[in-house]
């Protein structure tokens, strides 16, 4: 896979691919990763970028040449020939699409990602309209720029590819995992340690010292009742969803047992409220 970062500050990105699992990635020839400086595509002597919008305003704009010609550079398929299932050009915007972990698994399926990253009061519109698949935003808040946004995505979907994890279910049993579908464990099986989680969050991890001034690890996690393990984790991933991400219920992968255990959990939290 390949991904190709065009911003005004591509030496943003010089450290962030050069540790963990990025780098093991670009080393095991997994992914490659290129940026572009967006001022190499100018050809005035102040390597010109932005330019004030029409209709007036605070702010300045990206102007759409410069980033027509970087992207044309690439020799990336044109917009209206170009195969989604192979290629993607992508805008950084706050006015954009979720980024999500679906979105993420779409991307790592792809063989070539182009990500630009957008400054200033916004980027010509003409750029999404020729030039890009898709506009996203990895929040509802603003930043100085899509840097950071594409640092997210490149990051978030190279650990989905085949080997860039130490181990293959790494990336598929955490927060916002597909359900198990393939593995299924039987009464008195020793647990794995990550289950799928059908897009909720992922239940509390421990490790040693069992016992931190005080702070001990829960006692069903220190015995060896499996079935007691499991149902313990799963209850506290739905209970960290409710608390945390409410919303995420409402197209998560329930069974009637987590129907039944969030009933439960739902009154607690009404009653503890009360209190």
């Amino acid at each position: 896979m390949r991904f190709d970062l065009i911003s005004i500050f591509p030496d943003f990105f010089a450290s962030f691919f050069e540790y963990g699992i990025l780098k093991r990635a670009r080393a095991a020839g997994l992914v490659e990763i290129a940026t572009h400086d967006l001022r190499a595509f100018t050809n005035d002597r102040h390597r010109t970028v932005d330019d004030r919008p029409f209709g007036g305003g605070e702010g300045m704009v990206l102007k759409l040449k410069p980033i027509y010609d970087a992207v044309a550079s690439l020799n990336i398929t044109h917009k209206r020939e170009r195969d989604p299932l192979r290629e993607s050009v992508i805008l950084l915007s706050a006015q954009g699409h979720p980024f999500t972990q679906k979105v993420a698994h779409e991307l790592a399926g792809l063989d070539r990602v182009v990500l630009i990253c957008g400054r200033y009061e916004g980027v010509d519109e003409r750029v999404n309209e020729l030039l890009c698949d898709r506009e996203l935003s990895i929040g509802d808040y603003v930043l100085s720029g899509g840097e950071l946004g594409a640092a997210v995505i490149v990051d978030a979907v190279v650990r989905l590819l085949p080997g860039a994890l130490g181990h293959p279910d790494s990336s598929r049993f955490e927060s916002f995992g597909v359900q198990d579908t393939d593995e299924i464990e039987l009464p008195g099986d020793p647990p794995r340690t990550t289950h799928g989680a059908g897009g909720i969050l992922d239940y509390p991890h421990y490790t040693r010292p069992a016992d931190f001034e005080g702070h001990v690890v829960p006692d069903v996690l220190q015995g060896g009742n499996h079935d007691a393990i499991r149902l313990w984790r799963r209850e506290t991933a739905l209970r960290k969803t409710l608390e945390n991400r409410p919303d995420l219920l409402e197209k998560a992968e329930l069974s009637k047992q987590d129907q039944k255990i969030l009933e439960r959990l739902q009154y607690e939290l009404g009653e503890n409220r009360k209190e």
